[in-house]
């Protein structure tokens, strides 16, 4: 309270937000300077549009088009690439110079496209917050955009609307509002008008209505007490725009092997320059072999490789239905260690759906889940038999037939088709009732067109039930009382309950209690109904005509239910070594009632569940321990899932975040890895995530972990593949400086390797499928190097092999007579001809080439067809020999090539059969 005196004081500022809850309507009243019964006058509206601007999200100050081009040079492999560029347009191969620019380009491009996409993440939630708004000013009603509203303004509110603002009520009658996207509750909240005490978290706040949430059912009026940035959708703006993307395991090992490849390549070549010096020779020709060693050092292939199996990732997550927005991130699903999901839309169907019913004389179960109509009614324990379904009053339960007409004719929602998706307009607990109703063969559209409403008690927090009447249409006849609501309190109305012959009997309370009780005890909320009949000549509608004279018919329990995969696809995550948390806004019973049914909660630590007020209480040094032990969190702001995410982080974990609502935007942008449901999520978590699931489903993610374990095995394929090449290249031409011999490969010539083969053999290892047991094996450790020893210890080998291959043939084509062209198209032959050989054992890193098959992967059959009509082209071509400085070789020659190079793939697969660990 002090800080809205002080705010009040000053400059007449709305008081921040989290303070109206906690003062009762008078006070805000006076602290806003406005009127409740006229609303702000012209004057007043004028003044505060000038003080406090438009009701309208602030843009983030952003950098310009240029600068945010020129961030994506700023990459280690960006300077490699730069630098093998410059040194080939100093060798005058300006064709070659301009195909390395022409890669930078591409990923530089690629790399500002997806930072244009994210910044789309804030510009998303303007949207919510544009729509109309109904005011009182100056005791006229008017409708006004939502942008110009102000503090003070009285704003009235229906079913249907969405809010506009940040608002403290102060009169309502039935108001309910659907705060999910911004809370995570899944069920509609009721409001009142009760004052609250400090420290209540926002999903508890019953006095205050926020802008982005909608309302779904009766009315009410509030006074606008925050706008733009300062309402709780502008904290999660604010969060969101303070977020830093982070960056991808993938980006941070290629960025330090990037770094470490760089220091190495210049050593080796400075090396070599220098020690070309001191054993005499021309500084200018030692230069250019230095260049040359450079140059062959250099992966010009590796970008192109990276963006080529990422899109291949993307295509293949596509089909699965698993839209990537940023490329990485298909890799990082593969390197992630734990998913932390939102409940509502992600673990479960975010439609509420009756379960059970139960009557007096029985109990029932329904099946089918969400608003479609598909489900059936039958006994408790039993399957629904085909055709099986409740028939009006001939049914042998006249209690479950009035309970299902209760809850489907005592009922403000709709069930409409959208496209292929039923949907609710209206209360979700409504409309589950609804579609029960129609489950069990109840037409209430036909009940309604022969007995029109005639009166309705709303459903408030203090009546806590509805209650509807209806006559026939023909005059003179009595009516029917229908009512829905909260059990403690529909069992106080109730004098009798109906038994299966539709006449009332004594009802037996503790009967009803325990049957409750066994129905919560499972997750399900629990809701009673009742009828009773007027005569014709009753009065209108009344709570005292209904005390004590009600019939209860039955009881109906439902909840969000759980999505069918989102159990098996847990158990496949933790078979994988990934762990699941649930992170939602919903009360803790609702939690961990889900949470069991997915699989969630284990015998041990992992049991227990965690809310945002514990999680306060927490110091920061315990949170990444407590984090770890705990598998459920409940009631959890959007700034404590950040603080979550952080956590895990924090202890090395590769987090991914799924979420749909407008509170999951910050946690999704924090994430490793953002997913966001494409069918039920908002604008602003879709703009947020890097990954959108188009079928809202958690198994979804499951399969595309499954792609970027795939994804990430293909580039280690392809690197362990292409280094041998390079290192080889780049030791070739150390020791011809360091023995003072001739080169036997030229500069040209080793682009033409390194270019040739990246395309038309290295990259069809992108299309490598995925290898059994990929999902029975662990996450790979977020610190592990891209290479690991064991790795890095095989491209030695074939380096060392090439280098002793090359300098063998060289020398022997010399020392037979052949020309010097001649040599060094032998030389380059045979660095092809080692590639391909190793290009089948690099299709596995672990398993025997021949256990592969040839065939598997198609794309592998091209390339080597493409790579040897190339080789005869460089070899036999005129042109070519021009270009390249190459010479025809003879048979004899080409059978030396073959031996050594199938020498080499024997010695590969003789250490692949004894060092099988440690990849």
């Amino acid at each position: 309270m002090e800080r809205a005196r002080q705010a009040n004081s000053a400059g007449r500022k709305a008081a921040p937000v989290s303070d109206h809850h906690t003062l009762p309507v008078h006070e805000v009243v006076l602290l806003l300077e406005t009127d409740i019964t006229k609303g702000l006058g012209p004057g007043q509206v004028s003044r505060r549009r000038s003080q406090f601007g438009a009701n309208m999200l602030p843009r983030s100050k952003r950098g310009g088009m240029w600068r945010k081009l020129l961030r994506q040079f700023n990459n280690p492999l960006v300077y490699v690439l730069l630098a093998a560029a410059a040194v080939t347009g100093v060798l005058g191969e300006y064709l070659d110079s301009g195909v390395i620019l022409a890669v930078v380009l591409v990923n530089t491009l690629i790399g500002f496209v997806q930072e244009t996409r994210a910044e789309a993440a804030l510009d998303a939630l303007h949207s919510l917050v544009r729509t109309a708004a109904v005011v009182l000013r100056d005791g006229q009603r008017q409708e006004i955009p939502s942008e110009d509203l102000v503090p003070g303004d009285l704003v009235l509110l229906e079913a249907g609307d969405k809010v506009p603002a940040d608002l403290r009520l102060v009169r309502l009658s039935g108001l309910r509002v659907d705060e999910s996207a911004l809370t995570g509750e899944s069920e509609a909240v009721s409001k009142d008008e009760v004052v609250l005490p400090v420290g209540t978290p926002v999903a508890d706040r019953r006095n205050m209505v926020y802008s982005g949430t909608l309302v779904t059912a009766g009315t009410g009026e509030g006074i606008v007490v925050a706008i733009g940035g300062e309402t709780e959708l502008g904290e999660i703006h604010r969060l969101m725009g303070a977020v830093q993307t982070v960056a991808t395991p993938l980006t941070r090992k290629l960025a330090r092997f990037s770094s470490t490849l760089t220091v190495a390549i210049l050593a080796l070549a400075a090396l070599a320059f220098a020690a070309g010096v001191v054993r005499g020779q021309q500084p200018a020709e030692t230069f250019t072999a230095a260049v040359a060693l450079a140059v062959g050092a250099i992966p010009e292939g590796l970008p192109a490789a990276v963006t080529v199996t990422l899109a291949i990732g993307v295509r293949r997550m596509a089909r699965r239905r698993a839209v990537v927005r940023r490329l990485p991130v298909v890799e990082t699903l593969g390197s992630t260690t734990v998913i932390c999901s939102d409940k509502t839309g992600t673990f479960t169907e975010n439609q509420m759906t009756v379960r059970a019913l139960w009557t007096p004389s029985a109990s029932y179960d329904v099946s089918g889940s969400g608003y479609g109509p598909a489900g059936r009614i039958s006994a408790a324990g039993k399957g629904a038999p085909e055709g099986a379904a409740v028939e009006p009053e001939s049914t042998q339960d006249a209690a479950l037939y009035w309970s299902l007409l209760a809850g489907g004719a005592c009922n403000d929602a709709k069930i409409v088709l959208d496209g292929q998706l039923w949907q609710a307009q209206g209360d979700p607990t409504e409309a589950a009732m609804l579609v029960v109703a129609g489950k069990g063969g109840i037409d209430v559209a036909e009940f309604l067109a022969a007995n029109p409403r005639r009166g309705t008690l709303p459903f408030t927090s203090e009546r806590q039930y509805m209650a509807t009447l209806h006559s026939p249409a023909l005059p003179g006849q009595g009516g029917t009382v229908l009512v829905k609501g909260a059990v403690e309190r529909v069992l106080e109305l109730c004098g009798t309950q109906l038994d299966p012959s539709g006449r009332p009997a004594p009802i037996r309370r503790q009967e009803v209690l325990e049957a409750v009780h066994g129905l919560t005890r499972t997750g399900l909320r629990v809701l009673a109904t009742a009828m009773m009949h007027l005569p014709k000549d009753a009065g209108p509608l009344a709570e005292e005509v209904l005390e004590g004279r009600l019939t209860l018919t039955g009881l109906q329990a439902m909840l969000d239910p759980p999505r069918n995969a989102a159990a098996a696809s847990v158990r496949a995550c933790h078979d994988a070594g990934v762990g699941v948390k649930m992170i939602t806004g919903d009360h803790v019973g609702t939690a961990l009632s889900i949470a069991d049914a997915v699989g969630l909660r284990t015998s041990g630590e992992g049991s227990r569940a965690l809310t945002g007020s514990l999680l306060d209480a927490i110091p920061e040094h315990q949170l990444p321990d407590a984090v770890e032990q705990t598998n459920v969190f409940a009631r959890v702001s959007p700034e404590q899932k950040l603080r979550l995410i952080g956590a895990l982080q924090s202890r090395g974990h590769v987090v991914a975040m799924t979420g749909d609502g407008v509170n999951d935007a910050p946690a999704l942008r924090q994430a490793d890895v953002g997913v966001s449901m494409g069918r039920s999520g908002t604008e602003a978590a879709k703009e947020a995530a890097d990954i959108v699931l188009t079928d809202d489903d958690f198994a979804t993610i499951e399969a595309a972990v499954e792609e970027g374990r795939n994804v990430f095995d293909n580039l280690t394929k392809f690197i362990v593949w292409t280094l041998p090449t390079n290192m080889g290249e780049g030791l070739v031409i150390l020791v011809a400086i360091l023995i003072g011999g001739t080169l036997p490969i030229l500069p040209t010539q080793i682009l033409w390797i390194n270019m040739t083969t990246a395309v038309a053999l290295g990259l069809m290892l992108a299309f490598e499928p995925k290898e059994p047991g990929i999902m029975s094996r662990p996450p790979r450790k977020p610190d592990r190097p891209l290479l690991t020893w064991v790795l890095t210890v095989r491209i030695i080998l074939v380096s060392v092999l090439l280098v002793a291959g090359t300098w063998w043939i060289f020398e022997l084509e010399l020392a037979g007579g052949a020309s010097l062209a001649e040599a060094r198209t032998a030389a380059v032959n045979l660095f092809v001809a080692v590639e391909l050989f190793y290009l089948f054992s690099c299709r596995s890193l672990t398993r025997p080439a021949w256990r592969v098959g040839v065939f598997a992967n198609p794309w592998i059959v091209l390339g080597v067809v493409l790579q040897m009509a190339g080789q005869l082209a460089i070899t036999y071509s005129p042109l070519m020999n021009g270009l390249f400085h190459t010479a025809p070789i003879n048979p004899e020659t080409w059978l030396r090539i073959l031996g050594i190079a199938l020498l080499a793939s024997l010695v590969v697969a003789v250490d692949k059969r004894f060092r099988r660990t440690g990849f």
